[in-house]
């Protein structure tokens, strides 16, 4: 009989222990601050790059860890188990930024920016537009081609890690007529002239990530900023957005584990009638099916993430995973504040806040509607 898709190996446990020690004891005591002064502190950035959790998978000649995808899914899951506002910064920077550029990038461009970005340079990935969501390639960012290069105009919304991140992957048309077929990716580096990162956006959850609009004025781009080939856009989208489906799994998994945790101990510590509340049969069978969801939907995700890493297809686990754990992280933090009671309605304990960042997961990196249609195409 083959090991449960659950079982870890030597290497993956270790390095779980070591992120799990760090997000309780470097951000846990944090967490509330920055979700109320919805800003991430910049010394937990520097420390996401000194533990090597900025560029997992990147080859060492690089400066990354070497490691792999699914130890990406493991940190990942940690870090958002005690808050998902972190999880989706690290994992942005590796299953989007990092992946695209190694899949997609140029070795002079490997060179150029992977050292970078394992070392002390946020990435940030922008796709969507104010008419462009889950139709992503209705693009009206413009790339117009000039003497050596590209002229950027446009604008872009919903760039996560934007207001740390000081290189991003844009996506533009070189010509509007060619439709997906003129759709190309570009790197543009903060602080090119004629480009702003605009204002910060105020958000139902993940409230210390940032969510920002992104302006482009003649920014004048040299022809090597071309990530992959011209009008192959839309290819290097899809593709990344595959792996990062299984990075928001990851996400809402931690957050589902993490609002679980925080019930169960709140349950044997409540007292009502003379007794714990865990005590009580409702009670139980409640936390039964929380921790039987939340069972399934590592399965789903740690499937996805294995057949990635062994170069299998792996399209449709990552739709599922998406879409049952980003339902899964809702339904067990609705059901984690109601055990709370009254003071899950509160914000001094951490039911509310599990509950508005679980939100998010059916909305970005492909809504619950599009994670069901590419499950259906591929049945």
């Amino acid at each position: 009989m083959s090991e449960p898709l659950t079982q870890l190996s030597e290497e993956e446990s270790a390095l779980r222990e070591v992120v799990a020690d760090f997000a309780r004891n470097e951000i846990g005591p944090h967490v509330q601050a920055m979700d109320a002064t919805q800003e991430l502190l910049p010394e937990l950035v520097r420390k996401f790059f000194d533990l090597d959790l900025m560029g997992i998978e990147v080859p060492e000649r690089y400066g990354g860890a070497g490691s792999s995808f699914f130890n990406t899914i493991l940190v990942v899951e940690e870090l958002s188990r005690v808050d998902p506002s972190v999880g989706v910064l690290v994992d942005v920077q590796n299953t989007l930024v990092n992946n695209c550029l190694l899949r997609w990038g140029s070795e002079a461009q490997k060179a150029t920016y992977l050292p970078r970005l394992c070392k002390n340079s946020v990435g940030a990935y922008s796709l969507s537009e104010s008419g462009s969501g889950s139709d992503a390639f209705a693009l009206k960012c413009r790339a117009t081609p000039t003497e050596g290069g590209y002229l950027l105009n446009g604008n872009k919304l919903w760039t996560t890690n934007a207001q740390e991140a000081d290189i991003f992957i844009v996506f533009a048309t070189v010509d509007p007529s060619l439709g997906h077929k003129g759709i190309t990716a570009f790197l543009v580096e903060r602080g090119a002239p004629g480009f702003t990162v605009g204002r910060k956006e105020n958000k139902l959850g993940i409230r210390a990530s940032s969510t920002c609009e992104l302006s482009f004025a003649d920014v004048q781009l040299a022809g090597d900023r071309v990530l992959g080939e011209v009008g192959k856009g839309y290819k290097v989208a899809i593709e990344t957005l595959d792996e990062g489906r299984i990075g928001i799994a990851a996400q809402m998994l931690g957050l589902a584990e993490g609002a679980f945790a925080c019930a169960l101990a709140y349950t044997k510590e409540r007292s009502q009638f003379g007794e714990p509340i865990f005590h009580f049969q409702a009670v139980q069978m409640r936390l039964a099916e929380m921790a039987s969801r939340i069972e399934a939907a590592r399965l789903m995700t740690y499937n996805a993430a294995r057949l990635k890493d062994a170069g299998q297809s792996f399209v449709k686990a990552a739709a599922m995973a998406k879409y049952f754990t980003s339902q899964v992280a809702e339904w067990v933090a609705s059901e984690a504040l109601e055990l709370f009671g009254g003071y899950g309605f509160t914000k001094d304990y951490p039911a509310e806040k599990y509950f508005r960042d679980s939100k998010v997961g059916k909305i970005y990196e492909g809504t619950t509607f599009m994670q069901l249609l590419t499950i259906a195409k591929l049945l």
